[in-house]
């Protein structure tokens, strides 16, 4: 085609300055196509490319109908302006200069001329970051969509289950069994609806927050369940928590520190990640919800009806209600408790000044016992079941009728009855100091404010009397032990200061005929000058739990400093294969119990007086796993002597003759003994009030 120098000329209608359209690659383009004959006008048009045009005529507005993409077929000439886009890809400004050669193949740019408007050197925009490459996760669910959504679906059914289980979790063991899981929770469908009507910011706060809070009230659950096993109770989260330290010596004793340790590291673990596993199920769940609103919002509504329908109509399943409240009810509990055990610690201490005997002068205190050597001795976890229970009684009943004759040859008679301990299945102090304070000690808090208190305590009265001196033998005391001055104890005997070199049995620091020959040697046995009887409280260990190994009695002469013990330890069943077994459990706690009261009375009849006075009595039942989940919190109690006064004076309370109480013998709190005691062996009362 023949290259044409002809002027552009000026459109009718001038296009505004700033309105043109100066893309450089889009007029390179233009020329290139411009110079090699390939422009846009049909066949037997012109091209005409603009040279040397005057300034204010560069910028021309294309005619009507020359608009770029016109129909070839109209016939219709291109334009002028058309021709000029067709060279060099783009309008030009008014006053701007077109450069033919730059129309032609950019001969400006071809030769290095520099451009005024281009960027200076230094000031290009800052290239972009390269994009971060996907997650191993990502790629693994590209590779595998369909695997990628089962597994999604199983976390999301997963963090269901454990939500749920949380959820409908009783407090008890007691039973437990699937129908309890089988339930419909209602803080799950108010949590739904609650996430439903959430943005997405607070949802997920809300939702991790929940899940903390669930994995909470789950570990208080737990700690209810073994509290309830081992102490009949629930856990107090207010008093409690010391308790555990005193969990984990046992299973030192019990099982070694190594496997202890191991447990313990294996327990917080667990603990741990049931806060993270739940706190993440919880997210989950309410991300689901999230993306699936229109079918989360029809489910949360039909279980909603559901529920209420359950619980207007009381459905139950395997005697189960179908409608579980449980986590909100569990959590009402809980605050109960904190506020009830924050209200009573105040009364308690109000009652705690308040004492029947607490003015009562020296000389009116128990005179009927004056002259006489008194024994307040514990049996550890001596209970009802031990000689109630149909695999425990045979033996312990069996020990007990044969001591009682052996007592009644040596010239000794007993009176038996029954208390109901404060505690039940551990926590023995609190049973002896319930015992010998005369107040109802039930839990750490009130233990704390006796000890604080002057509230005389029944050893005490004998200090207090001024006619006997007041010993403490104490084997399973090893550490400090401020509770001697409140139990008026002028010289307590530990663990460490027995002389014992045998070996321990399991939580037991020694056996109780060792214990009470030592007794014998370093107290009882004794001449006293100073004129005074001897008032003794002895604690005996080893019906502790987990009653393996179990000491054997050996002849009181070939007891020396224990070592007599080792092969008899070495030889005993382990408390691993005990603890485990429940039949085996109860058949040791029965031999151990044996073993106590065949020990403490062989030891009566072998060194006590004409004036000896013993007074035996359990603490508290032994665990629920061993007693049974219904069993009493009552224990034995037997007063021993030889003097028939003595026995006397607590005729008309009704008691069994011998060592085992009957059926049906009287049943007082264990809070009542003090007052009982005082009173009928002639102490006069002098209350004193707070």
């Amino acid at each position: 085609m023949e290259d044409v120098d002809t002027a552009v000329p000026a459109s009718p209608t001038a296009v505004p300055a700033g309105d043109a359209d100066t893309d450089q690659d889009d007029a390179e383009t233009g020329s290139t196509d411009a110079a090699e004959g390939t422009g846009a006008a049909p066949e037997g048009v012109k091209a005409t490319a603009a040279t040397d045009t005057p300034a204010g005529n560069a910028d021309a507005a294309p005619t009507e109908g020359g608009a770029e993409g016109a129909a070839p077929d109209s016939g219709a000439s291109a334009g002028p302006e058309a021709a000029v886009q067709g060279a060099t890809g783009a309008k030009a400004a008014p006053g701007e200069h077109t450069d033919a050669t730059e129309s032609a193949g950019g001969a400006a740019e071809a030769s290095g001329t520099p451009d005024p408007e281009a960027a200076p050197p230094g000031d290009e925009p800052p290239a972009e970051p390269p994009a971060k490459s996907p997650s191993w996760a990502a790629r693994w669910r590209d590779k595998n969509p369909g695997a990628a959504r089962v597994l999604s679906l199983a976390l999301t059914v997963i963090a269901a289950i454990l939500v749920v289980v949380a959820l409908v979790m009783p407090s008890s063991s007691y039973g437990i069994g699937p129908a309890n899981f089988l339930r419909l929770p209602g803080e799950a469908i108010v949590g739904a609806a609650v996430m439903l009507a959430l943005p997405r910011r607070p949802r997920v706060v809300l939702a991790a927050v929940s899940g903390v809070a669930l994995a909470a009230l789950t570990l208080l659950n737990w700690l209810d369940m073994g509290f309830r096993q081992y102490l009949g109770r629930t856990f107090n989260m207010v008093l409690d928590w010391t308790l555990l330290g005193d969990a984990q010596s046992y299973l030192e004793d019990s099982l070694g520190r190594t496997a202890t340790l191991a447990a313990t590291a294996g327990l917080i673990v667990v603990v741990l990640l049931m806060f993270v596993v739940l706190a993440l199920s919880v997210v989950r769940l309410s991300n689901v919800i999230a993306r699936n609103q229109r079918v989360a919002t029809r489910a949360t509504l039909i279980a909603g009806v559901a529920w209420i329908a359950c619980s207007s109509l009381g459905l139950r399943i395997a005697d189960v209600p179908l409608a579980s409240n449980t986590a909100l009810a569990a959590m009402h509990s809980q605050t109960e408790r904190v506020s009830e055990t924050l209200r009573d610690e105040a009364e308690f201490g109000k009652i705690a000044k308040v004492d029947a005997f607490g003015d009562t002068p020296p000389a009116q205190l128990v005179p009927d016992l004056r002259g006489k050597d008194m024994l307040f001795t514990f049996i550890e976890s001596y209970g009802r079941s031990a000689i109630e229970d149909p695999i425990m009684a045979p033996g312990v009943d069996k020990t007990l009728d044969e001591r009682t004759e052996a007592l009644t040859k040596a010239g000794y008679h007993a009176k038996s009855g029954w208390l109901t301990s404060a505690t039940y299945g551990g926590s023995s102090w609190l049973g002896h100091s319930t015992t010998l304070s005369g107040l109802w000690i039930s839990n750490q808090q009130r233990y704390r404010t006796v000890m604080a208190s002057d509230h005389l305590s029944l050893t005490k009265v004998f200090q207090k009397s001024g006619a006997w001196d007041t010993v403490g033998i104490m084997p399973g005391v090893q550490k400090a032990w401020p509770e001697q001055s409140y139990f008026g104890l002028d010289k307590v005997y530990n663990a460490f200061e027995l002389g014992y070199k045998g070996p321990k049995f399991s939580w037991s620091t020694m056996p109780d005929q060792y214990a009470l020959e030592q007794f014998q040697q370093r107290v009882h046995g004794k001449k006293r000058t100073d004129g005074k009887s001897l008032m003794s409280e002895i604690i005996l260990t080893s019906s502790h739990q987990p009653w393996a190994p179990i000491p054997k009695m050996v002849g009181w002469d070939q007891l020396g400093d224990g070592s007599v013990f080792k092969g008899i330890e070495a030889a005993g069943n382990k408390s691993a294969d005990v603890i485990a077994d429940t039949t085996k459990s109860r058949q040791e706690y029965g031999k151990s119990i044996q073993y106590s009261v065949t020990a403490l009375t062989e030891w009566l009849t072998r060194y006590g007086s004409e004036d000896t006075v013993l007074v035996v009595l359990g603490d508290h039942q032994p665990i629920a796993r061993v007693s049974g989940n219904h069993a009493s919190r009552d224990v034995p109690i037997s007063i021993i002597a030889k003097d028939p006064k003595v026995l006397d004076k607590v005729a008309d309370w009704g008691w069994s003759d011998g060592l085992r109480p009957a059926h049906n013998a009287p049943v007082w709190k264990m809070s009542a003994f003090r007052d009982r005691f005082l009173t009928a062996y002639g102490s006069t009362p002098h209350p004193k009030k707070g």
